[in-house]
């Protein structure tokens, strides 16, 4: 019979058995499809090593109008500027002791320095800065005293200690894989070391870090009033401390940002990088502007900041469902007054905001359980609220992402798109991706855009994994989904440059799509990628099929190894929706696994079974690849 060409859907299907998704793609890693044909995805470099420390769960791009490039970086324990590969710590500071505040004490022959300072309010692994101290008399000088510090233990509401390192060492140069190490730097007291550091000594306390890690409870206390017999043990576990989520927005020049549940500060760009940004509260005229939210934004029509879930005037409450936006150009009045515009809303339904996206014409407000638009509206309310749905779920607070006017977002069990109306968005690959995720730590999953490509990936943790470590993608241009493994923590679209940044979880920052390899060590390695169809057959299966020949169609444009290859696999099946390989012959096969390079023509295969599967995938350095419409040379060989 003539050559059997080999076409496939495009896009990856797990919602259905073999039989239904014959003539498509059941599994794949690290591939896209172009024009409904797959290749391997583009690769990554370094934009820069490991400077930062924390896991990295939100960037921000920009430009001064002196034309400075930063990028924002918010991790669990501080918040970075990057510029030209230089990082700056511009975490802000909660609390600064009197000169006199603080005092230390130290033991003979240890590293450990206990300090004292009345109400701190510091938790283990904050960071304090010192300044002002003397010498405790001995090997713990005033340089090694005067240095910033991880506090390595909490005694009390009074007391804690840190770890004496090198005099005049900046933290920064200790920090490895997103962790501070100083433990090869130790310094330890000496019997001299009898002194409390002086009158003059101050505390910068930084904001409390956060966890990396949702931490969830369980047992007695665990979950509502009366749920279980008396005294027992609760079955569920409930969220105990939620992971360190920041929000950040631009105001002009400067910086808004915001770590979820907690304060909302503003880092002004003509002050430069030696600077940390401040609350927001502490502005020049500020008034009334709120001390916590769940989220801020900028509207980009009318220059509003907006904080979501804030707190009521006056007072230092949470309200979880509250609104409020700040006097048009101006981030620090707050307080609403017959000749300005701010002001506030409540909604009326769910119990807090959980997310916020804006649009070319609204800002879409998510609750755990309703969504909402918010509208300008101009003068005297400024903005107005409808709901838009009720009972739709989201994942996270950054699994939403927003591509013009369309909105897409991960629910607790499905997909959703908004164009207008709410509507479930079909997903290939639901099933498989819901059931591999870990609920416990959902809150880890983030949204990225990457247009160039006409897609929207999802990042989230594995079933067995508490960090991300994979990733879903909706291609919207072509209305198909694909998956993958990759660890990522954060991601940007290109925009200020010309790939999108992305960060792992080991402090560094990738461009993404970038080159044709993983960089993430030097030298880079390779990329394994691959794609598998399901089987397909001749006469639905009644007959046997004899394979002897493939002519591969495939592209190794833009390649840049001397001698780019793939590699093809066929599976023969007994049965076409089992997985039941032929037995091996003498003379025919039931798999054959053949190198595609450059200029390979055709390839000679001894195949024999009621259905073939083609599986295609590379694993050299240098090197993508496209496939086209591979032909395979067939006959009918009987039942036996």
């Amino acid at each position: 019979m003539p050559l059997q060409k080999l076409q496939f859907k495009p896009g990856i299907n797990k919602e259905t058995t073999s039989y239904a998704n014959e003539g498509g793609w059941i599994d794949g890693n690290k591939i896209r499809f172009r024009q409904g044909y797959p290749e391997k995805i583009g690769g990554w470099s370094k934009k820069t090593a490991a400077q930062f420390v924390g896991s990295c769960r939100a960037l921000k791009s920009w430009v001064t109008l002196s034309l400075d490039r930063y990028l924002g970086i918010g991790t669990n324990l501080k918040y970075f500027l990057e510029e030209g590969g230089v990082f700056y710590d511009i975490t802000p500071i909660r609390r600064t002791t009197p000169a006199g505040g603080v005092t230390f004490s130290a033991t003979d022959g240890s590293s450990t320095i206990t300090v004292t300072d009345t109400n701190h309010g510091a938790k283990e692994g904050d960071f304090v800065t010192f300044s002002g101290a003397v010498s405790l008399g001995g090997l713990i000088t005033a340089n090694v005293l005067n240095q910033e510090y991880t506090i390595a233990s909490v005694t009390n509401a009074s007391t804690y200690t840190f770890q004496a390192r090198t005099a005049s060492t900046d933290i920064s140069e200790y920090y490895s894989n997103g962790v501070v190490d100083t433990s090869g730097a130790a310094v330890s007291a000496n019997s001299s070391d009898s002194g409390n550091g002086g009158s003059s000594t101050v505390g910068a306390y930084q904001i409390n870090t956060g966890v990396d890690t949702t931490v969830l409870g369980t047992g007695w206390g665990a979950g509502t009033w009366s749920r279980g017999t008396w005294n027992s043990a609760a079955s569920l576990t409930v969220l105990t401390e939620t992971l360190r989520l920041w929000t950040h927005d631009t105001f002009g020049e400067d910086l808004i940002m915001n770590t979820r549940n907690g304060g909302i500060y503003y880092w002004d760009a003509t002050n430069g990088t030696a600077t940390r940004a401040v609350e927001l509260s502490s502005l020049s005229g500020a008034s009334d502007a709120p001390i916590v939210a769940n989220k801020v934004i900028v509207s980009d029509v009318d220059r509003h900041v907006i904080a979501f879930g804030a707190n009521t005037i006056g007072t230092s409450t949470q309200d979880p469902l509250l609104i409020r936006f700040s006097d048009q150009e101006n981030p620090a009045v707050w307080t609403p007054t017959a000749t300005n515009t701010a002001g506030d809303l409540k909604i009326g339904s769910g119990s807090e905001i959980i997310a916020a996206v804006e649009t070319r014409q609204q800002i879409l407000v998510f609750t755990d359980e309703s969504l909402h638009s918010m509208q300008f509206i101009g003068p005297p309310f400024t903005f107005g609220i409808n709901m838009i749905s009720e009972n739709i779920t989201i994942r996270s607070p950054n699994a939403v992402a927003a591509v013009e006017d369309t909105v897409l977002w991960m629910g607790m069990n499905e997909f959703y798109i908004y164009r207008g109306t709410v509507q479930p968005l079909v997903c290939d690959v639901k099933e498989y991706v819901f059931d591999n995720l870990n609920d416990d730590q959902a809150e880890k999953v983030f949204s990225a855009n990457n247009a160039a490509y006409s897609e929207i990936w999802w990042f989230y943790p594995s079933k067995d994994s508490e960090n991300v470590d994979s990733y879903v993608v909706y291609n919207y241009e072509q209305n198909i989904w694909y998956y993958g493994t990759l660890t990522r923590t954060a991601w940007i679209d290109r925009g200020i440059e010309d790939y999108p940044i992305a960060a792992d979880s080991s402090g560094n920052i990738y461009f993404q799509e970038f080159g044709l390899d993983d960089g993430s060590a030097n030298p880079p390695s390779a990329i394994n990628a691959f794609i598998e169809s399901a089987p397909v057959d001749i006469g639905d299966g009644e007959s046997f099929m004899y394979v002897s020949k493939v002519i591969p169609d495939m592209s190794f444009r833009n390649s840049t190894a001397a001698n780019p290859e793939t590699t093809y696999t066929f599976n023969a099946y007994n049965y076409n929706g089992g997985n039941t390989l032929m037995t091996d012959t003498a003379s025919v096969v039931s798999s054959s696994l053949t190198p595609i390079q450059q200029y390979t023509t055709k390839a000679d295969l001894r195949l024999r079974g009621r259905s073939v599967a083609l599986k295609v995938e590379s694993n050299q350095t240098g090197t993508t690849w496209r496939l086209g419409q591979p032909r395979l040379d067939i006959r009918t060989d009987g039942r036996r």
